[in-house]
């Protein structure tokens, strides 16, 4: 049973169709929801999604923004390479492109930040073409129609799964029927994996593939797909210096790369050197030196515990050997924190201390 025709109905009729990305073909628009899309929840990114197409209406204000601007409407949305590929790829097109997406989905696949399923997608919503998409929830849904067993996120299996939706995409002929309908059909498998076939307490009696699917017949909905091997999270810890001095914070800007790059944040230090406040370390001459009270932080590849120490500096003169460890420092008016890209965490932690009126 080829799963197009029962589906295509099935998000006709019931699917999805009030998000804000949908009813468009413009692919700027497209990409952005699918890029904000990536490891996050529809209703964690609307709103940034909204903001951010304020600011940035189109590809070529984005690319002629400056990428501190760009970091600081992505702050909160995690994963921050997203943004920085966001960024270059909207410079690619605005310089070898003319400001126009490629037309297909092999084109899009050659831009930053692009993988096979995201290009896939944008080339089924904004140009009708017949791709194939294979995001987290296509997974899940192949997998217990066809009862794959095996982990989905090694090579071997996601190579089996990216076949089998090769091979269930609507064909030319049905397409030529009905234009619209990879449209429908890759919003469905989409729809389908986040609101029924969902990873826990799947709703299989208001599917519209249950006859055909194997997990379901077998009884194995809860079993399938095969969760990823667990992985002991290896743990670090990191001191953070909340440094004031009259209205003033101190933050350093991080490095492009890595975790949190581009962002503001709070200079970092050696919890376990110098008495564990800082302030030797960054070379800030400070008084009222307080710990506060740690807390952890949960990354995909690691768990940090974070040291806040909270210090009155008594001036804004940095020792100068430690200038040349914090030259991206700078002191920041407590006023215009809102305006800088900052990691959630740090921003939430400053916001408490500021509403407890403790920043000044």
């Amino acid at each position: 049973m080829k799963i197009a025709t029962p589906l295509v109905a099935w998000q006709r009729a019931q699917g999805r169709h009030g998000l804000p990305w949908q009813q468009t073909r413009d692919p700027y628009r497209v990409w952005l929801s699918e890029i904000m899309l990536q490891q996050t929840q529809v209703t964690a990114v609307i709103p940034y999604y909204q903001k951010f197409l304020m600011r940035f209406p189109d590809v070529e204000s984005l690319a002629r923004a400056c990428s501190q601007e760009v970091m600081a409407h992505w702050a909160g949305l995690g994963y921050y390479a997203r943004a920085r590929n966001l960024h270059a790829c909207a410079q690619q097109i605005l310089q070898n492109w003319s400001g126009r997406f490629p037309p297909d989905a092999a084109g899009l696949a050659t831009l930053p930040g692009i993988g096979p399923s995201t290009a896939a997608a944008i080339a089924a919503f904004c140009y009708a073409e017949r791709a194939a998409i294979l995001d987290g929830n296509v997974k899940r849904v192949l997998a217990r129609y066809f009862a794959i067993d095996g982990d989905p996120t090694t090579r071997a299996i996601e190579q089996k799964l990216w076949q089998l939706a090769r091979d269930e995409v609507p064909t030319a002929v049905q397409l030529k029927r009905d234009p619209m309908m990879m449209t429908a059909f890759t919003q469905g498998l989409m729809d389908l994996g986040a609101t029924v076939c969902t990873r826990a307490r799947p709703q299989c009696q208001a599917c519209p593939l249950s006859k055909g699917c194997t997990a379901f017949a077998q009884g194995r909905t809860e079993e399938l797909p095969w969760p990823r091997a667990k992985k002991t999270l290896p743990e670090r810890s990191v001191g953070m210096l909340i440094a004031c001095n009259r209205g003033k914070v101190l933050l350093q800007q991080r490095p492009d790369t890595g975790i949190w790059g581009g962002l503001w944040s709070l200079p970092e230090f050696d919890s376990a050197l110098d008495g564990g406040d800082g302030c030797t370390q960054l070379g800030v001459s400070a008084q009222n030196i307080v710990s506060l009270s740690a807390f952890l932080h949960v990354f995909t590849h690691y768990r940090l515990t974070i040291q806040p120490v909270l210090a009155r500096a008594t001036t804004t003169h940095l020792i100068p050997v430690a200038e040349k460890i914090t030259i991206q420092t700078k002191w920041v008016p407590i006023t215009e924190l809102s305006a800088l890209g900052m990691p959630a965490p740090v921003r939430k932690l400053l916001d408490g201390l500021h509403a407890d009126k403790l920043l000044n």
